[in-house]
């Protein structure tokens, strides 16, 4: 890709994760530009698109969390402008940010993944809160998770250890959609798996342990420096790291995410890693896990960033 060219980082957006999208855009601004390419930071907003038509010869490179960021339809409307892109496809990234739809897919597909259940507003409403209440703390053994279907960053996600705190941890998650999942909770260590595709396969990086001061992986313990120990690599097992690896990349190949992705996992005392989700778009903030893995294999940050963009314009 010639210097000439330019590189849109979109970042911002409408979203929960608006403050950390811009964090993450700010950082792979300055990666770019310290690997000499030309650089234009843009809002996604209604001046967007006069922006990319008076460019020539843009590439986007999206990094925005949640909602349109994450949800297809910023990479449906730049495919749509003509515009390559750094990411996953529109219907890849579907795929992966509802986790009602993403679960079964991978579940089916063989990976292992915790006990769930998905529950709409107006099926919770319409049929009594309190009855389905009963029927949750029926069903799984506590503690469980419940959190929103498409959100990140642990927005609205809750953990419950009894039946009298699952009407308000319903609630809680509500706020971010209209459509909550209830899950089983995995007791064990937490990773993280970055998954780049460099030369158009996928390769999974040094996995990322992750222990929270606070013994909870929420939006604090993300985003703020010192509240969260990380651990690269991880401090598990040769094989069962392997298991992580794989797990990681099966999900990225099952789901038809492309570039780069995240997959988080729990690892049972057993060994037995546990799929949770898998982030499109993941966090490339001074904190975020994929820069800390890019780190720990060697690469350096601003020089994948380079080449992903390469790819892009190669597809064209």
């Amino acid at each position: 890709m010639s210097n000439q060219e330019t590189v849109v980082v979109l970042s911002g957006g409408l979203s929960h994760e608006r403050d950390i999208s811009l964090r993450s855009g700010r950082r792979v601004s300055k990666a770019l530009r310290d690997q000499g390419l030309k650089v234009v930071e843009s809002d996604v907003n209604a001046e967007l698109i006069e922006l990319l038509r008076n460019l020539d010869n843009p590439v986007a490179f999206p990094t925005l969390h949640g909602g349109v960021g994450e949800d297809g339809g910023l990479q449906q409307a730049l495919e749509l402008l003509h515009i390559p892109y750094v990411g996953s496809t529109p219907s890849a990234c579907r795929r992966s940010f509802n986790k009602a739809i993403c679960g079964p897919l991978v579940a089916r597909a063989g990976l292992v993944k915790p006990k769930s259940v998905v529950l709409p507003a107006d099926v919770f409403r319409d049929l009594g809160a309190k009855q389905l209440v009963g029927a949750i703390a029926e069903h799984f053994e506590f503690p469980i998770m419940i959190k929103p279907v498409r959100s990140g960053s642990s927005l609205g996600a809750t953990k419950v250890c009894s039946a009298d705190e699952i009407a308000q941890a319903m609630v809680s998650a509500y706020s971010y959609g209209d459509v909550n999942v209830i899950e089983e909770f995995i007791e064990g260590t937490e990773v993280t798996v970055a998954v780049i595709e460099p030369e158009g396969e996928p390769v999974a990086l040094p996995i990322v342990e992750i222990q929270p001061l606070s013994g909870f992986y929420d939006y604090t313990a993300r985003y703020t420096a010192g509240e969260t120990r990380f651990v690269v690599p991880a401090d598990i097992p040769d094989g069962v790291a392997k298991a992580c690896a794989e797990m990681a990349i099966s999900a990225h190949r099952i789901l038809g995410l492309r570039d780069i992705s995240r997959a988080d996992i729990i690892v049972r005392s057993d060994g037995t890693p546990f799929f949770l989700e898998v982030n499109s778009a993941p966090g490339m903030t001074e904190t975020s896990l994929v820069p800390q893995a890019v780190s720990a294999a060697g690469w350096d940050f601003g020089e994948l960033c380079a080449k992903l963009v390469g790819n892009a314009r190669a597809r064209g």
